[in-house]
């Protein structure tokens, strides 16, 4: 990742805005997989797609990790408040609970 300071022209600046994109979308990919596989590790054990408990920690820890990062923790609560719901209602499907 280049530091934004480094970046002299809107080419750079939109080719850096690409990568971290694609990086995004990487960590994306791979944050659904681990999604997948907690609705098989639930089917099994018979756990519910929504645990309050552990979607209000996911929130805090979007809110803690945005402050440490120096970005706006409301954004970061709102994105992944979504990211969160897509996610539940992705094992809801493969639960069974839609």
């Amino acid at each position: 990742m280049r530091d934004p300071a480094t970046l002299g022209d809107m080419a750079a600046l939109r080719a850096e805005i690409d990568a971290t994109d694609k990086r995004l979308s990487a960590l994306l990919a791979h944050r659904q997989g681990l999604i997948d596989r907690a609705a098989e590790i639930k089917t099994g054990a018979g756990l519910p797609a929504r645990i309050k408990g552990r979607v209000d920690e996911v929130i805090a820890n979007a809110r803690l990790n945005a402050e440490a990062e120096g970005i706006d923790p409301d954004l970061s609560e709102a994105l992944w408040r979504e990211l969160v719901e897509w996610s539940i209602r992705r094992e809801e499907t493969v639960l069974g609970q839609e």
